[in-house]
């Protein structure tokens, strides 16, 4: 059973940048694509970003797009997201996902068969 946790979440100002970091547990054996995900308190859970295994085709969603960028890890095993200029409407809870079977990082959360536990992002202003 594959595992996925994230880290290096926690608390920034406005204006501010972070990295999380997702760890997988084995590398997939097929095609395969990873991607984050957050969710707000009672809103439903958004598409931020996501990219292939093998670090090909990037794809964003809006609130994402020419803040946050999507890549693999200098660790092994690992797909980082690095968020600029973090506002407070950034703050969720994110979660990184693996799709098997497919290159592409598709927005639909149906997609993707594993999970991480997810971990929080809080952005003061």
């Amino acid at each position: 059973q594959v595992q996925l946790a994230e880290s290096g979440g926690g608390f920034v100002q406005t204006g501010g940048s972070l990295t999380l970091s997702c760890a997988v547990s084995e590398p997939p054996l097929t095609d395969s694509a990873v991607a984050w995900f957050r969710q707000a308190p009672g809103k439903d859970r958004e598409f931020v970003g996501g990219i292939s295994w093998n670090g090909e085709n990037p794809n964003y969603g809006a609130a994402a797009k020419g803040r946050f960028t999507v890549s693999r890890g200098s660790a092994k095993n690992t797909v980082d997201l690095q968020m600029n200029i973090l506002m407070p409407e950034d703050t969720a809870r994110y979660y990184c996902a693996l799709r098997v079977g497919s290159l592409w990082p598709t927005p639909g959360t149906i997609a993707y068969a594993y999970w991480g536990q997810g971990i929080p992002v809080t952005v003061s202003s």
